[in-house]
């Protein structure tokens, strides 16, 4: 079992920046691709970024490219997602998400582990 427990969301004005931070606790973090996905009212969950087992490959989804990146510190057990240029088309809850197939599992919506969630919303 991965327990995932997201932080850093809230409430940001349109062009501003927010880290999100995933902290993993159970089995070994570093045997486990990591990612983020988000969901808004009446929209089907989304997939934002996924990072490799080791940090050395990453992805992201169409909508975020050139403004989010995902990061992690296995040292800490931590994934991160650093978001800037927010637009009000961002605001969702944030899920981290943990999947021990590999970063493609997560580009396609797969995941083993499921954090609660942490809401984000930007003001026009």
């Amino acid at each position: 079992q991965v327990q995932l427990v997201e932080s850093g969301g809230g409430l940001v004005q349109t062009g501003g920046s927010l880290r999100l931070s995933c902290a993993a606790s159970g089995r070994t973090f570093s045997y486990y691709a990591m990612g983020w996905f988000r969901q808004a009212p009446g929209k089907e969950r989304e997939f934002v970024a996924a990072v490799s087992r080791s940090g050395g490959t990453t992805y992201s989804g169409d909508s975020v490219k050139g403004r989010f990146t995902i990061s992690r510190d296995n040292a800490k057990n931590t994934v991160y997602l650093q978001m800037n240029s927010l637009k009000p088309e961002d605001t969702a809850v944030y899920y981290c998400a943990a999947d021990n197939s590999g970063v493609t599992a997560l580009t396609q919506g797969k995941s083993d582990y499921w954090g609660q969630g942490t809401q984000v919303t930007v003001s026009s």
